[in-house]
């Protein structure tokens, strides 16, 4: 299993310039599920898709997408970059891998949910990210409830395929959570390491469990070598201001 963060988004490019403005809010047309990918984040994809291509052997058969913009444009351009068009792929778009919901703090900056939202700033602060739910939103155990029925889902559809994922920053994480059996202070650490960068891949393959039962286990996390190679700009920003404050 491949986990991938879609390329770089004009919602994260208006994130960045709201918070160096010190802005409360972030300028963004569309809805939220239509944000679509930067230039830099088109061409973050297609370096994805071109390296892809170099291994043939451990192409992907199944590529599921989250139905935001960003993400399913992200999906079409590694199909089309890596000849995965050509070999059949099967890929469907899953609304359980969407982006984290944030309710009422959608839009806002770090500076603007403080302003605007104190008590839930507070709130924030004394529940921590894994357990904090904003009003209207989902915490990170929402997410993973419904990723759960994603991964039993692959299990039952896909098992023995080779799958790629193509989602959101939290989703990744969640997804460690679940394969690794990670508890919360695990997710929180490898999430104070480092946002996932935009096109960053994880991969997960068979192995034995310390039980001696077969399970998927960590390969590589986050690697952007991809795009290095290919001299593109790698970018880190989180769809999520509240990743800032854990």
């Amino acid at each position: 299993m491949w986990l991938l963060r879609h390329g770089e988004s004009a919602g994260n490019v208006a994130r960045v310039e709201a918070e160096r403005a010190g802005l409360h809010t972030i300028s963004i047309l569309e809805r939220e599920i239509d944000v679509p990918l930067s230039d830099l984040g088109e061409r973050q994809s297609r370096a994805l898709g071109r390296w892809l291509a170099e291994t043939p052997e451990r192409l992907p058969s199944v590529v599921l997408s989250s139905p935001y913009a960003r993400a399913r444009k992200t999906a079409e351009l590694v199909i089309a970059e890596s000849t995965l068009a050509q070999r059949n792929v099967s890929y469907l778009v899953d609304e359980r891998l969407r982006e984290k919901e944030f309710g009422s703090l959608n839009r806002l900056t770090k500076q603007g949910i403080t302003a605007q939202f104190p008590q839930e700033a507070e709130r924030y602060a004394q529940m921590g990210k894994f357990y904090y739910r904003p009003p209207g939103g989902e915490s990170w155990c929402d997410v993973i409830l419904r990723l759960r029925s994603v991964l039993h889902h692959i299990q039952l559809r896909y098992a023995g395929e080779r799958v790629l994922i193509v989602a959101h920053q939290v989703i990744v994480l969640c997804f460690r959570y679940l394969l690794e059996d990670l508890d919360e202070a695990q997710l929180l650490a490898i999430d104070r390491g480092g946002d996932v960068a935009n096109c960053g891949l994880t991969s997960f393959e068979l192995g034995q469990a310390e039980d001696g039962r077969v399970k998927l286990r960590l390969e590589r996390y986050n690697v952007v070598t991809p795009l290095v190679r290919a001299g593109e700009p790698v970018t880190t920003k989180p769809d999520d201001v509240a990743n800032e404050n854990g």
